[in-house]
């Protein structure tokens, strides 16, 4: 699909949204009635592309006649949005991402070890979420952290890479610092900075060691 007029759409127990885009602005060559639809759909399409088939690719909403709505993963290699390339789902323009350089001194230390000490951090706010702090690359102690496989993506920021620590402690997971080596436009003073889960680590921002949050994550 191409379309110039796509809508976000939430569904009920969705707390993200959804794409849906004119029926005009969609390969409807490409797709057939569902062979086998799940309940609750008011219509569900299968794709079929030089003879393979993915279920339920597409669907219709009673509430929305003459649109359409996919899925994302893993049937579709790319979602662009113009020519920036977006992950995971559509951003949420009730979300909001700011990341802001700062001269705060902020120490990052794992069971009293200090792990990274920056004056020239980023703070990235981002809704719902603690602060996360991102520390140049140069000021992190890379000689205690070991790269993982790992990689996540986000929609607001891009795909990270993460590090665990070359030394396990009690409490500390795996996956404890990230970074995105090439963030979404948006967010590009993050680029090649490294952040820590604050809800595993101590963090001390101008002397004062912050309250560990509670998040989703940890």
């Amino acid at each position: 699909m191409d379309s110039r007029a796509p809508v976000l759409v939430w569904e009920s127990g969705r707390n993200v949204p959804r794409y849906a885009f004119p029926a005009g602005d969609v390969r409807g060559d490409l797709l057939k009635a569902a062979a086998d639809p799940p309940s609750g759909r008011h219509e569900c399409y299968d794709l079929v592309v030089d003879g393979e088939i993915v279920s339920n690719v597409a669907y219709s909403y009673p509430e929305l006649p003459g649109y359409l709505a996919f899925e994302w993963a893993p049937v579709f290699d790319r979602w662009l949005e113009e020519e920036e390339e977006i992950f995971v789902h559509p951003r949420d323009p009730h979300s909001r991402v700011d990341a802001i350089p700062s001269s705060r001194h902020v120490r990052v230390e794992i069971n009293g070890r200090v792990v990274a000490d920056t004056r020239e951090p980023v703070l990235l706010f981002e809704t719902g979420l603690p602060t996360r702090y991102y520390i140049p690359a140069k000021d992190v102690d890379f000689d205690q952290l070991v790269a993982t496989d790992s990689h996540t993506r986000c929609p607001y920021k891009g795909e990270a890479s993460y590090w665990s620590l070359r030394e396990p402690v009690e409490g500390v997971p795996a996956d404890v610092a990230w970074a995105y080596p090439e963030p979404i436009q948006a967010v590009a003073n993050i680029k090649d900075y490294v952040s820590f889960y604050n809800e595993v680590v101590d963090i001390v921002v101008d002397g004062e060691r912050e309250e560990r949050p509670v998040t989703k994550f940890h």
